[in-house]
């Protein structure tokens, strides 16, 4: 199979990339910088972003299936970027797959689209979309994943996924920040009864 993988050069993206690869994939990673890294393994890599749809198109010709992994994170910022990228940029990813017969689009969303104040115990998939938002990230992936499910169709299969807060090697994000934190003393321990879901990258990928 011939797989494209939206943002190939992030943490969850290089491992995915790998994982296609190792199980005997055509892979494809579609990334706004280089990877050496990922090159030398044999995947080829295609520098573009998502929210250039002619590029898009292009790298998605004769490819078979799409993780769509590309997002812009974060807390803050314009909330026009946030919409750019996470919005109209997964527009033109399921527009490319309409495009270019491609039968399957695997979202990576985010567990944030259904909440946005207070905790959440026991959720799964029917857990509706937050009413309103903090941010304007859980904002702009609740649309995109809206649009993914809708694009759902027998030309098209969708699924969303919504991973929380991935670990592992190649982090740069997670536990830097908890070790950084308890370095400096400033680590605080929650109670026995604050309880929060993570995952390893590889069972993520």
């Amino acid at each position: 199979m011939k797989v494209l993988v939206t943002g190939g050069g992030g943490f969850l993206g290089r491992a995915i990339c790998r994982q296609l690869l190792a199980r005997g994939d055509e892979v494809i990673a579609y990334q706004r910088s280089a990877s050496d890294e990922l090159e030398k393994l044999g995947i080829r890599v295609i520098q573009g972003s998502i929210t250039d749809a002619d590029l898009l198109n292009t790298a998605l010709k004769g490819v078979d299936a799409v993780i769509h992994t590309a997002a812009k994170a974060g807390v803050w910022g314009p909330y026009d970027e946030y919409f750019r990228h996470n919005v109209t940029g997964t527009e033109n990813v399921i527009n490319g797959c309409l495009k270019n017969g491609i039968r399957k689009l695997v979202f990576t969303s985010s567990p944030s689209v259904t909440h946005a104040d207070g905790d959440v115990e026991g959720g799964d998939e029917s857990l509706p979309y937050a009413e309103h938002y903090n941010s304007p990230y859980p904002a702009t992936k609740a649309l995109a994943e809206q649009m993914v499910m809708a694009a759902n169709c027998p030309k098209l299969h969708t699924v969303s996924l919504r991973p929380h807060l991935i670990w592992g090697p190649g982090d740069n994000h997670l536990l830097p920040k908890l070790l950084e934190s308890a370095k400096s003393g400033k680590l605080k321990l929650p109670g026995p009864d604050k309880l929060i879901d993570t995952i390893y990258i590889d069972n993520a990928a």
